[in-house]
């Protein structure tokens, strides 16, 4: 088995243990927080991008998560960890060693396999919020590099898709 199946399976498996009263699977999806540095490769966040973590898990504050997906650099988890620190989700790492198509695929396929009330909250990227988000039938535009403040919101239910996207925090300055 190859390393991105396995991981793919390893997700399914992880998201389909976590499940709260809600009344369709919903899925919001954010680009990481501001990074204090675009020379590092895995640099943590700015002060800016501290603060938008906090508020995202302002968004969270009536109902967390029961699951945040996060790629393995770490500026998508510490967007994610004050919603982890409140919610007590459960946490799963999403592989980008296989490339952004794989990676948007294992997440696609594991929140697809989730239970109809699951919350999820994914911390992506830039490149790959967007990919996610049409790959579970949401279109949106691409992201720019810029862009800090978009937040997508997709409800599953009965093969049925609804979104819409909002914007959270202090504005980006596009």
């Amino acid at each position: 088995m190859t390393k991105t199946l396995i991981a793919g399976l390893v997700l399914a498996v992880g998201l389909s243990l976590c499940a709260n009263a809600a009344s369709a699977q919903t899925v919001y999806l954010v680009r990481h927080a501001e990074k204090a540095s675009d020379t590092e490769r895995d640099p943590v966040l700015s002060e800016a991008g501290v603060a938008r973590a906090g508020a995202v898990a302002a968004l969270f504050a009536d109902d967390g998560p029961d699951l945040v997906v996060v790629s393995p650099l770490q500026r998508t988890r510490l967007t994610a960890a004050p919603t982890i620190d409140a919610s007590g989700a459960f946490v799963t790492v999403s592989p980008l060693d296989a490339g952004v198509e794989a990676h948007v695929a294992i997440i696609r396929q594991g929140v697809l396999a989730l239970p109809e009330d699951a919350i999820v909250l994914i911390s992506g990227h830039s490149n790959t919020v967007p990919l996610i988000a049409r790959a579970l039938g949401y279109e949106t535009p691409d992201m720019p590099e810029c862009e800090y403040d978009r937040l997508i919101r997709i409800e599953l239910r009965n093969g049925e898709v609804s979104g819409e996207t909002l914007r959270y925090g202090v504005p980006s300055a596009c």
